[in-house]
């Protein structure tokens, strides 16, 4: 097992490794308080893991209430986290009482929205099933839900008390969804992480697990201890994200988010870096099966980041990539920014 100390405004561990699923009970009745939890899931992850977790916690002396959405980034929205918010009121949930985030970056989203406003804050734990949670969205503190206007318009800075990453959990997995969460994997090592790139490129998806999501998550709480409210270093990690935003929402959600990502950086490479490194990046996305291109225009593309929550006023800052390994924030006009989109979508493969 490794662990991984984030220092920010509430300080706490992110656990990787095996087995840990099973560990829930005991780790989340250490922090006292309590003996009430609400298990936050949905449809698919609780058809594996909610009666394991159930149980675990129930042994550990919870009283353990669920809740299940359907699976999937249309459940991430003001509907499910209203009725959450009166689930967790209708059972007379305190401030002393918890949230457990069991799923993958919808559910924690999710979970910890409603953890950050219910009764103005209550404690909330993260056990991300998706390697794109365990990597990305369960640490950091960001929470959101979306709207019809675009994705995570409404959410809060929200710090988990525990993150546990069981490997395990990898191996139930649709191979789609696991290669989503490579995206992201991918993208660390592009903003920082030449090296990680470079082992990637030999190892494919056969990449070490644990290693791999503990470096990712130590990469990322780096970043957040630096800049936990976004407002500088921590926009590195939108890299690919600006047109993968507009490419979920332009496809309805059709185009999953890692893909998405993917689209995004491949974009961006094939305009910004110099040939040779572009090249690299493609044939990595490639090799781990992500699309590398989507067939809207860029007129659409660009109404679609017009909504995007990082734009301030007539500007948006963008993730620049110097060269692998290493990028930069650029704040750009959005005309210049509609001109690159217009690059970026029409000079091909």
């Amino acid at each position: 097992m490794k662990k991984v100390t984030v220092h920010a405004s509430l300080e706490y561990d992110c656990l990787i490794g095996s087995g840990l699923l099973a560990e829930c009970g005991p780790r989340f009745a250490a922090f006292g308080g309590s003996d009430k939890i609400m298990l936050v899931t949905d449809d698919k992850v609780a058809s594996y893991y909610l009666e394991t977790c159930e149980e675990n916690l129930r042994q550990a002396g919870f009283r353990v209430y669920t809740f299940v959405i359907e699976n999937g980034e249309k459940s991430k929205n003001s509907d499910s986290y209203l009725r959450l918010l009166n689930t967790l009121a209708e059972h007379h949930f305190t401030r002393t009482d918890s949230i457990a985030a069991l799923g993958g970056g919808v559910v924690g989203d999710l979970s910890g929205f409603a953890a950050a406003t219910y009764l103005r804050g209550i404690r909330y734990f993260q056990i991300p099933t998706s390697l794109l949670a365990m990597v990305d969205s369960s640490v950091g503190g960001k929470t959101a839900i979306d709207l019809p206007a675009g994705k995570n318009l409404a959410g809060a800075f929200y710090q988990p008390s525990l993150v546990l990453c069981d490997t395990n959990t990898l191996d139930t997995l649709e191979d789609q969804i696991f290669r989503e969460g490579c995206a992201e994997v991918i993208k660390y090592a592009v903003i920082g992480d030449e090296a990680l790139f470079a082992s990637l490129e030999k190892t494919g998806v056969g990449f070490d697990r644990e290693s791999v999501i503990a470096r990712c998550i130590e990469m990322k709480k780096d970043i957040v201890e630096t800049d936990e409210f976004d407002t500088g270093k921590r926009q590195l990690l939108n890299f690919g994200h600006t047109i993968g935003h507009a490419v979920e929402r332009c496809s309805n959600l059709a185009i999953r988010h890692g893909q998405a990502v993917a689209i995004g950086m491949a974009l961006m490479a094939k305009t910004l870096l110099p040939a040779p490194e572009a090249g690299r990046l493609t044939d990595l996305l490639r090799k781990f099966g992500l699309p590398v291109s989507c067939d809207f225009p860029a007129e659409q593309i660009f109404d679609a980041i017009r909504s995007d929550k990082k734009r301030k006023g007539n500007s948006l800052t963008l993730v620049v990539p110097e060269h692998i390994g290493n990028c930069v924030l650029q704040r750009m006009p959005m005309e210049d920014l509609k001109s690159l989109c217009v690059r970026a979508l029409n000079q091909g493969e």
